[in-house]
């Protein structure tokens, strides 16, 4: 579990094509600190297994599944990532409860630029929109923020300046993907709904099924 509080701007050293998958090897001096194989790290809000570290870097592989959903395919040698470490129980929350469990990806499509900060639109899927609600929780690349404005088929969030200096977002321009993970919450809160719709029907159905036989 992550807060969405990006501790470290990384950047990835080496991309390993694996056919069906990819090995990354990345470079972050904060994170790897006391990490060992075995351990988490979410690389643009992408929750990874470290496969080895040495020297302020560390090793993980990507499957498929990751690939197919996230922007991490996008990544080459040279390019630089939001990297957080799990949060530790009994810690401080800063930003939000964070699976990193990536969505799906959408689009930086315009930035504009205040006196202190930065208005951001992106484009979302249309599943995703849902979830999306003004001033609720998102993801973004990892950045846990509060969202501005939401529509059908995008949101907007405000950057604050440490958020442009120490995150990717600061050098993200219109056209780029962006990991998205929306609020765990909301999607439990759907499907529990949804369960008791079927429950309250199931449980109708058997009833008459009763009074049916007794008759």
């Amino acid at each position: 579990m992550f807060t969405g509080i990006v501790e470290e701007l990384g950047e990835v050293v080496a991309v390993e094509d694996l056919g069906d998958a990819a090995r990354f090897r990345l470079r972050g001096p904060v994170v790897t600190e006391g990490a060992a194989h075995g351990d988490s790290i979410a690389v643009n809000g992408v929750c990874l297994t470290v496969v080895d570290t040495e020297g302020g870097e560390f090793t993980a592989d990507v499957m498929a599944e990751t690939l197919h959903r996230s922007s991490l395919g996008a990544l080459t040698t040279g390019s630089r990532v939001n990297l957080e470490r799990p949060m530790a129980l009994g810690g401080r929350l800063g930003g939000h409860l964070v699976q990193g469990h990536v969505d799906g990806t959408g689009t930086i499509v315009e930035r504009t630029p205040g006196e202190h900060w930065e208005l951001v639109k992106v484009a979302l899927p249309a599943r995703l929109a849902r979830y999306v609600v003004e001033k609720g929780s998102i993801t973004v690349d990892g950045v846990s923020l509060t969202v501005v404005d939401a529509a059908d088929d995008h949101f907007t969030i405000s950057l604050i300046p440490t958020t442009l200096a120490l995150t990717t977002l600061g050098i993200k321009q219109p056209g780029d993907p962006v990991n998205l993970e929306v609020d765990v919450l909301a999607k439990y809160v759907e499907r529990l709904l949804g369960r008791g719709d079927k429950d309250a029907d199931d449980l109708e159905e058997t009833e008459a099924t009763i009074e049916e036989t007794a008759r």
